[in-house]
């Protein structure tokens, strides 16, 4: 079933009340919008103090939207203000000795009788006008001693980039070169993750040959996932600290682009309902970051399938809902989806169908039923404080 999507100011409402609530903060902003110069600085401060004292009432997040707006121009209009005023004190020194030079030249003239300018008087005004110049050129070098910094600055942070980036790529293609290469451990291997146990002993499993050799890497691995003509083919690790992986690689080296990694509460033994792998949206597109694709209909219909493979079994997962989401205060009573990772029966789990397919930016048709094994993608969207971008999928064949 496709879920009525509300669109306001470029916001998404769920439901037409929420709807109907940011019609009416439209209306309140239209009206203020029309009734305000923006170039007039005065009248943006009025405003803004109105807006911070409270004055007008918004039941949604285009209240703060607008509130935003009119900080942002009011603080851009005291920046152009403070540089006019720099500006005319500037010229304002060079005119005061001219008009004083004039005065001086005019007394003599009339006390002469002649239009004359003595030699004191050009002394004064020259030294004047030098020294005008000589703070220009103060100005001058500072301005471009500071814009040196900032090119070196600049400098520095692209050439530790490019190396981290070029020391991360390196990684993960020697990782799958040792991937492909025939294993040279034994077939069963200790399990390095969260162990599922029957009266209470560890069952033991049969690594997957492919992966054997990495677990003599890090014994963290827990499996790999790739998503076809995308950035994304990756390791993937897990602890019991779910920060550890936010900025190191496989290889337990500090690494701004960190790893994808699963949640700690996860079990691929058991295994959980939900599998939830956590990585960075990196803006070169690495880990994560070209998750975000997934938004454009036209991406999915391109790429609805994600491998996902633990290192015990392989698995094909077919991509079910896409949407938006965000890091929710405890004390918030929503949907949190990173919380979902075992259902505690057919209701919790077709509940939680709902609550997805409800978020979702649009129908894929593809749904869930209770005992399909879940799989769900998380990293940051930048369109709101703490965002989340995530895909979940389902297996459908290992």
């Amino acid at each position: 079933m496709t879920q009525k999507i509300f669109v306001v100011e470029g916001r998404q409402f769920r439901t037409e009340s929420d709807y109907n609530c940011a019609r009416r903060d439209k209306e309140i902003i239209d009206r203020l919008r029309a009734g305000t110069d923006f170039e007039d600085r005065e009248a943006l401060q009025k405003l803004a103090g109105e807006l911070r004292a409270g004055k007008y009432k918004f039941g949604t997040l285009l209240g703060q939207d607008f509130r935003d707006e009119v900080e942002a121009l009011l603080k851009k209009a005291g920046r152009t203000g403070q540089k006019k005023e720099k500006k005319k004190r500037g010229l304002g020194a060079v005119r005061r000795a001219e008009r004083g030079a004039d005065k001086a030249a005019g007394n003599a003239g009339h006390r002469s009788g002649q239009p004359a300018v003595s030699e004191k008087d050009n002394k004064v005004m020259e030294e004047i006008v030098a020294r005008e110049l000589r703070k220009r050129e103060k100005r001058r070098k500072l301005i471009l001693l500071a814009c040196s910094a900032a090119a070196v600055c600049c400098l520095g942070y692209f050439v530790v980039y490019s190396y981290y980036d070029y020391r991360t790529q390196s990684t993960y293609d020697a990782l799958s070169e040792l991937k492909e290469k025939p294993a040279i451990v034994p077939a069963v291997t200790p399990v390095p993750g969260p162990q599922y146990t029957l009266d209470g002993e560890a069952e033991p499993r049969e690594v997957l040959e492919e992966y054997q050799n990495l677990l003599l890497k890090n014994r963290k691995l827990i499996g790999w996932v790739k998503i076809d003509d995308t950035y994304i083919d990756y390791p993937v690790m897990q602890t019991t600290d779910n920060e550890y992986y936010l900025d190191h690689n496989m290889n337990q080296e500090y690494d701004k682009n960190g790893t994808i990694f699963m949640d700690k509460d996860c079990d691929v033994l058991k295994p959980s309902t939900n599998f939830i792998l956590y990585g960075h949206h990196m803006r070169n597109g690495r880990m994560f970051g070209q998750l975000d694709q997934y938004k454009n209909e036209s991406f999915y219909e391109k790429h609805p399938y994600i491998s996902f493979d633990t290192i015990y079994e392989k698995g094909t997962y077919q991509i079910m809902y896409v949407f938006r989401s965000r890091v929710y205060k405890e004390t918030e009573i929503v949907f949190k989806y990173y919380q979902f990772i075992e259902a505690n029966g057919e209701q919790e789990f077709n509940s939680a169908m709902d609550e997805m397919a409800a978020l979702s930016l649009y129908d894929t048709g593809v749904t869930a039923q209770y005992g399909d094994q879940l799989l769900t993608l998380s990293t940051c969207d930048y369109q709101e404080t703490d965002g989340r971008f995530v895909v979940v999928a389902k297996k459908i064949s290992e």
